[in-house]
């Protein structure tokens, strides 16, 4: 990932350039053309991403009090396609595709989050957002997005509490039973992903996880480290 200037970034109805790198909405499917170096060891990384929604959904939902953040999934269950040249890698698989956006920096609400999406038996994705913030009470959002483009509403588990990871952020699942950590796919000072196993509505289910511990984030060390992952080109 790079951040990029507006020098660099330009875009239209259907298409999004930054820098080298492109999205661009076919109109059934969104492409990702990649063309970047990685860091701090110089690495092409080069190739085209395809997703294909199964169901698009128009929906939007604040998740602070003051409606200054919003997140919404575009694709809650779709499709992909990965071809890369360098390194050399196809695959294909289950995605999912959202949006966040907000007014402020995100630092400002929030202390934490806990986010999770599961593949239910009926194709519906399950997600859970579970949110901390700097002042008043916890928040969840637990919604399910069907196949006929309905969204529910439905009851989450109660917390469950999961081991620190390696740079000792904690984290939490709602889950009916105790959950598995299955793989580590990042682990930051101060973000994780993972993918878990755990009991959802009844369902044992592969959940992907992610913790954004927001004062590690704007912690002046882990700032002065982020250049290093993300480099900026003005």
């Amino acid at each position: 990932m790079t951040e990029r200037g507006q020098a660099h970034c330009s875009r239209t109805v259907d298409h999004f350039q930054i820098g080298p790198s492109a999205l661009h909405w076919d109109g059934q499917a969104l492409q990702i053309d990649i063309n970047e170096l990685t860091v701090p060891i110089p690495r092409r990384v080069r190739g085209r991403i395809t997703v294909h929604p199964h169901t698009l959904f128009d929906f939007s939902t604040p998740l602070d009090p003051a409606g200054l953040h919003r997140w919404g999934p575009l694709a809650p269950s779709a499709s992909v396609e990965v071809a890369l040249q360098h390194p050399e890698q196809n695959w294909r698989g289950h995605a999912y595709l959202d949006s966040n956006e907000g007014d402020e920096p995100i630092d400002r609400p929030f202390t934490e989050w806990d986010w999770s999406r599961s593949l239910m038996r009926d194709g519906s994705v399950a997600v859970m957002y579970d949110l901390q913030y700097k002042q008043g009470p916890d928040h969840l959002l637990a919604l399910k997005f069907k196949p006929d483009g309905s969204i529910d509403n439905f009851e989450a588990p109660p917390r469950v509490a999961m081991s620190r990871t390696a740079w000792r952020i904690p984290r939490r699942m709602r889950s009916d039973q105790t959950v598995r950590v299955a793989q580590q796919l990042e682990d930051t000072p101060f973000y994780q992903r993972a993918i878990l196993q755990s009991e959802l509505l009844g369902e044992q289910v592969t959940s992907f996880h992610e913790t954004l511990n927001v004062p590690r984030l704007v912690s002046p060390v882990v700032r002065a480290m982020l250049p290093w992952r993300m480099p900026r080109r003005a």
